[in-house]
């Protein structure tokens, strides 16, 4: 192993040369450098082969690529790359190749012994989750930054060749194709193959019929150009259909007899508005989703606000005048609603109250400069509420929005009847005791010390927090924490964050504000730091990357932290984090080094 290392560090020579030679890199640099990668070549030619070790190897190559890159803006030189740049690039597409094709032959293998029926559970059993997925997206993003597009289309199908149960990787390939390397055909290929491992994926079915309306409208520009230009195209030939989008067409016709729901026809029709040319398909889409979807809320909610976007009727003078702009902004409103009145009457549900209510809310908290229109707005929302209230289908958050906008335009006796209804209907509800508090304050009621101390007997804090589930108990252990420390102090605090640590589900905010006060005592201890961020990375170590940032800088900026360990935390990180979290980690972890240098 000793003569395989050795030959790799003679390898680097030539370039560690030119790096000095032109001045871009001191000896003593030249030296380390030497030192680092013959401890990273050792690493990945031992017997047992690990992941992060790859992964380390090709970040310090990254790191080093993009520390070049600077120091020639610095010293104005640009010279040398095919020496120097395209070595390590070289370096870099060999050790992906060889992590690939090392993990590659586990899945093979193993796919070739259960059947491609039971591929999830095989990769779980070969060890493959989701974080594996990680050392071929970083491939992809230094492809995409250093290497030719020939060799990322080889990556992308080599990834999907292993991880062709991810629609999110087809997708990105697809795209890839056709934004990149300008290639629709492609592009088409590459959807049309992951439809035959997803055929019931939305989002593939949302992209491709995108991308076939991308294509017919870049083909309609294309024609036009060569029209104006009055070029001889030969036997270039646009067909009409592929013009209109016909292919598109037939992909919305597929795609909703397999999957029948109005959120994904709703989708595919306002992928369709985006285009002009595409009019005759955004009514035969917008036709079918009033007939097929009449029972569910969401086609109702799209007809009403759709009434927004009709313009004035042909022979009509469209509106120019401040005044005239105003009055059709409340024609348009009152046809919404109209529209929102007749679904409530046909569909009595909290669901239809919840769109109308959200509509109103929606255009109430629009600027405008007209009293009327303001005034108009606000009598529409109170009418939405008190219909809800009146069939029984308002929720206790719509009670509670109801009460706000009330105590807002000091409608008091009306807000504190609003705020009586919601805690009668939903006594065990900490929000709607808070709410009913809140207007009793803003009233200066004498009964606010008699609710509270209501409220006390009723809902015991750690009794409460406890029996509290869903979002309302991830808002209430925040307030019960703040609360702990701003009555009992730190360790008053500490013992409320101890005692509901295993209590699920939790907010970021529970953790950080754990951290914020170890941080304002006059002795903050690390070690409780640390067991506040590793509780909080149990919970949200795979979506939160600020985390695992605020991790590394507390471990080498406080007096007892340990810098050593900071590359322990970023492969953790590594492992943990998913999909574009992980790049945005990478990219932060890369600024925060260059900024170290």
């Amino acid at each position: 192993m000793a003569e395989i290392i050795q030959e790799r560090i003679e390898d680097r020579l030539p370039e560690l040369q030119q790096l000095e030679r032109i001045g871009l890199f001191s000896r003593a640099e030249i030296k380390a450098i030497i030192k680092k990668a013959s401890d990273l070549e050792y690493r990945i030619q031992r017997r047992t082969l690990f992941k992060e070790d790859f992964i380390n190897y090709v970040q310090y190559e990254i790191n080093l690529l993009e520390l070049i890159q600077r120091r020639r803006v610095r010293i104005g030189y640009s010279f040398k790359k095919d020496e120097i740049e395209n070595s390590i690039v070289h370096r870099v597409q060999g050790v992906f190749r060889r992590a690939s094709a090392k993990w590659k032959v586990c899945v093979q293998s193993a796919l070739s012994c259960k059947g491609c029926e039971d591929v999830y559970s095989t990769y779980c059993e070969y060890g493959y989750s989701n974080d594996d997925v990680q050392l071929w997206l970083s491939y992809v993003v230094f492809c995409k930054k250093w290497a030719t597009k020939v060799q990322l289309s080889k990556v992308f199908s080599a990834m999907l060749a292993i991880h062709s149960n991810k629609p999110a990787l087809w997708i990105m390939a697809a795209k890839w194709e056709m934004e990149d390397r300008l290639s629709s055909e492609s592009a088409r290929q590459l959807f049309l193959r992951a439809l035959r491992f997803h055929p019931e994926c939305p989002k593939l079915y949302q992209e491709y019929f995108r991308m076939e309306l991308m294509h017919a409208e870049k083909l309609r520009k294309e024609k036009q150009e060569f029209e104006k230009a009055k070029m001889d195209v030969g036997n270039l030939e646009y067909a009409e259909e592929i013009l209109m989008g016909e292919l598109a067409r037939i992909i919305y016709k597929n795609s909703v007899n397999i999957i029948k729901s109005a959120e994904f026809h709703v989708s595919l029709l306002s992928i369709a508005q985006l285009f002009d040319f595409a009019k005759d398909l955004q009514r035969e889409i917008y036709d079918d989703l009033q007939a097929l979807h009449t029972d569910d809320p969401l086609t109702w909610d799209y007809v009403a606000r759709r009434e927004l976007e009709i313009e004035s009727q042909p022979g009509e003078e469209p509106p120019t005048t401040k005044q005239t702009k105003v009055a059709e902004v409340g024609r348009r409103e009152e046809r919404c609603c109209a529209v929102y009145e007749e679904a409530v009457k046909t569909l009595r549900t909290e669901a239809m109250c919840k769109c109308y209510i959200n509509f109103c809310m929606e255009r109430f908290a629009k600027k405008t400069s007209s009293r009327h229109l303001r005034e108009k707005r606000l009598e529409r929302t109170m009418v939405a509420f008190r219909k809800a209230h009146d069939l029984k289908l308002l929720s206790e958050f719509q009670y509670k929005q109801w009460s706000e906008l009330l105590l807002q335009h000091d409608f008091l006796t009306e807000a504190l009847e609003v705020a009586g209804a919601g805690m009668e209907l939903f006594r065990g509800s900490v929000m709607m005791w808070q709410v009913k508090l809140q207007v009793l304050i803003a009233s200066k009621s004498p009964d606010v010390a008699m609710l509270f101390e209501e409220a006390s007997v009723h809902l015991k804090p750690q009794k409460a927090v406890l029996a509290v589930t869903g979002g309302d108990s991830v808002t209430l252990k925040d307030k019960y924490l703040d609360w702990a420390y701003r009555s009992g102090g730190y360790k008053k605090a500490r013992a409320v964050f101890k005692s509901l640590q295993e209590s699920r589900p939790f907010s970021v905010d529970f953790f950080r504000k754990m951290i914020q006060f170890e941080k304002e005592q006059e002795s903050c201890k690390m070690a409780n730091l640390r067991e506040y961020y590793e509780r909080a990375l149990r919970e949200f170590g795979s979506v939160d990357s600020d985390l695992w940032m605020d991790y590394i800088k507390e471990e080498l900026n406080h007096p007892l932290g340990r810098p050593e360990h900071c590359g322990q935390i970023y492969w953790r990180a590594m492992k943990m984090l998913q999909g574009e979290s992980a790049e945005l980690f990478v990219a932060k972890h890369a600024v925060h080094q260059a900024g170290q240098l």
